[in-house]
């Protein structure tokens, strides 16, 4: 199925909670709502559903324009973050409950409901309640009862939220891999950027109810078009200082109390203009030099804290008045206090215009 959204909008009188939001999610695409708390990922995904009418603004599936059509006809199956399972019933009752609301004859709902829960990996479980469930296999009966009606579109609100961090690794897994096999639409609502960027084949970032961008996972990581998009998407996330781009002796630099870095001249003519801007940098993308090394330093810091991560360690480096995060392979041997010496690679440098937030190097 594929949903257009086209300037949708939901007010409660001067509450906004989501404004102008315009989509195209093809058919078989997963796409991802990501932003934070409030942002108006949910209230978005709630009008998609038809449980919010709209403002203003139009839903369309496959062309048709949906916005006076009830949930129930919209032919949407709707995972929530709560499960929302009925206590009193099997896991069969739950997961056959859809069909048995449409009056599918019941050796149809018999064989429908077996063949979900078996994909699902809880065929053996169907005479047990929720309550004999752990927090996975609740999660597998509310997406098998979500799937069984075999709808054209699928909704997730935050669904793995309340699972711990090894059970949403394979969840996030599970649920990938079954959208793809069954080629169905779905909306993934996260404020989680790692399950966005591991699931979405595109994602839509939110914030304060309004679209700031919709494109592929690398795309956002690599050419964020706004200072939000470069804080909020990646983890740990990108290092910001504000600094002030001049030219001299045939080179761009980057200066700021404690730091002058030489960036190329394709990533900072722009920023040149502008004067003042803010600098953007990954953490992988820097390199911590011991001083005994004897390499030429390209900014000078000293080691504000260490944090083990296992494959990397996290290393905070204060240069000046600000703070630099560096991503680096252990064993590095250092301790706070240490002076060392930062290494940019230049070419991943990242601008940003302090007045309106946007990037300067991707339009």
């Amino acid at each position: 199925m594929r949903v257009e959204l086209e300037n949708l909008t939901k007010q409660w009188g001067d509450v906004v909670g989501a404004e102008q939001i315009t989509l195209d999610i093809q058919d078989g695409e997963f796409v991802a709502f990501l932003g934070p708390s409030g942002c108006g990922k949910t209230t978005t995904l709630l009008m998609v559903a038809g449980i919010y009418k709209p403002t203003a603004g139009t839903i369309r599936f496959d062309g048709r324009l949906v916005n006076q059509v009830p949930p129930k006809d919209r032919n949407i199956g709707m995972v929530f973050q709560s499960y929302a399972l009925y206590p009193h019933m099997t896991v069969f009752q739950n997961i056959s409950y859809p069909l048995k609301l449409k009056k599918v004859p019941k050796g149809e709902i018999q064989k429908r409901a077996q063949r979900v829960a078996d994909m699902m990996g809880i065929g053996q479980l169907m005479d047990r309640k929720p309550a004999q469930l752990s927090g996975g296999q609740q999660q597998r009966v509310a997406l098998g009862r979500a799937l069984v009606k075999e709808p054209s579109l699928l909704l997730f609100d935050e669904p793995l939220s309340n699972l711990d961090a090894r059970l949403r690794l394979s969840m996030r897994s599970e649920i990938k891999r079954l959208q793809i096999e069954l080629g169905i639409t779905s909306i993934y609502v996260t404020h989680d950027q790692v399950e966005a960027m591991t699931m979405a084949d595109r994602i839509a970032v939110m914030k304060d109810g309004k679209l700031q961008a919709f494109a592929p996972p690398e795309e956002l990581y690599d050419q964020p078009r706004t200072l939000f998009i470069a804080g909020f998407v990646g983890n740990p996330p990108m290092n910001l200082a504000e600094v002030e781009v001049v030219s001299g002796n045939g080179n761009f630099y980057a200066r700021r109390p404690g730091l002058e870095v030489v960036i190329p001249a394709g990533r900072s003519q722009e920023a040149a203009r502008r004067g003042k801007v803010v600098m953007g940098i990954r953490p992988e993308d820097m390199t911590v030099v011991a001083d005994s090394v004897g390499d030429d330093p390209i900014v000078a810091g000293e080691v504000y804290v260490v944090e083990p991560l296992g494959r990397d360690i996290l290393v905070d480096v204060q240069v000046g008045d600000t703070h630099f995060h560096v991503l680096t392979d252990p064993p590095l041997g250092l301790n706070i206090g240490d002076q060392v010496k930062l290494k940019f690679d230049t070419q991943k440098v990242q601008f940003f215009d302090l007045a309106t937030e946007h990037s300067l190097l991707w339009s």
